[in-house]
């Protein structure tokens, strides 16, 4: 089967050099039925798992059928199916380009967020390049929300390389446009603020949020005053209630991540919840009466 693709593919790509040349009686090449040609010796090369040979004929194909821009991107997707990442994004991002400059932005933008997909595992810097590339093409298109997602894309890849400065520029952005959208998750960008030490600017955060409609009855408001009221009192136990709640433990998992391992500035790990306390506590009374006291809690304070 495979021998039989590979020969169909040479059959293809010699009728298409055919197409090329010139004679006497033909002054012209005809270079769209080369591209169609070469189209098809392609997509054979592709079935029959000539990967590299594909990606050729595919840029044979863009060379000669200028309006056809998929072709150079179907060749970056020779790459990928070749573990060759950078050349396939280098390929797709040259067909972001052209879909660009023919007037399909949106075609780009979904390009750059397939390609970011691609990359993501490899490298979590170029991703968020990517991404953020897609965002600021449906941006230029007022399509705020796809925006807006793929920059949250971008804000979670930050978080988890721990670039968190540039996560909280990315999250500002992402939150002005959901601000004109009316629908901002706001945990996000005050658990960055707290990572990075800044409690003002989460407190900030928090209240511009009121203008919001319906934010300041939301779950989310309560949640992320009581985290800065615990913040503010250093009360760990408070902190520790909110960071292990439903709402912050089962967000996206970098930021979960970020809720889990959120810690009081000078203190050290959880408290002991109130029902140790009230044990202790009885503990030591039973010892003042006579009875024998129970051991310290070995691990108050954190292990």
């Amino acid at each position: 089967m495979a021998a039989q693709k590979i020969n169909e593919a040479h059959e293809h790509m010699a009728k298409a050099d055919k197409c090329l040349k010139t004679s006497f009686t033909k002054w012209k090449p005809d270079f769209d039925s080369a591209a169609s040609e070469y189209a098809k010796a392609a997509v054979c090369f592709k079935n029959a798992k000539q990967f590299d040979q594909a990606k050729d004929a595919y840029l044979k194909e863009a060379e000669y059928h200028t309006e056809n821009k998929t072709a150079i991107e179907q060749a970056g997707m020779m790459m990928k199916e070749q573990k060759k990442m950078p050349e396939a994004i280098q390929y797709i991002e040259k067909a972001c380009m052209m879909y660009m400059e023919n007037g399909t932005p949106d075609t780009a933008a979904m390009a750059l967020d397939r390609a970011g997909k691609l990359i993501e595992p490899i490298n979590l810097d170029k991703a968020v390049d990517l991404y953020q590339k897609a965002a600021g093409v449906f941006e230029n298109e007022d399509r705020l929300r796809q925006a807006a997602e793929l920059l949250g894309k971008a804000s979670r890849l930050l978080v988890r390389v721990k670039r968190l400065d540039d996560a909280a520029v990315a999250l500002q952005k992402e939150k002005n446009m959901y601000k004109e959208i009316e629908n901002y998750p706001m945990c996000f960008k005050v658990l960055i603020h707290l990572h990075r030490g800044d409690y003002v600017a989460a407190d900030k955060c928090v209240r511009e949020s009121y203008s919001l409609p319906g934010y300041s009855v939301s779950e989310d408001c309560v949640a992320m005053e009581t985290l800065l009221q615990g913040f503010d009192e250093q009360d760990e136990d408070q902190v520790y209630r909110v960071c292990n709640s439903p709402l912050l433990k089962y967000m996206d998992n970098d930021y979960a991540k970020l809720a889990i391992s959120l810690r009081v500035p000078g203190g050290g790990s959880k408290k002991k919840k109130p029902a140790a306390v009230a044990a202790g506590t009885a503990a030591a009374a039973g010892g003042a009466s006579g009875a024998p006291a129970e051991d310290d809690d070995d691990y108050e304070g954190g292990l």
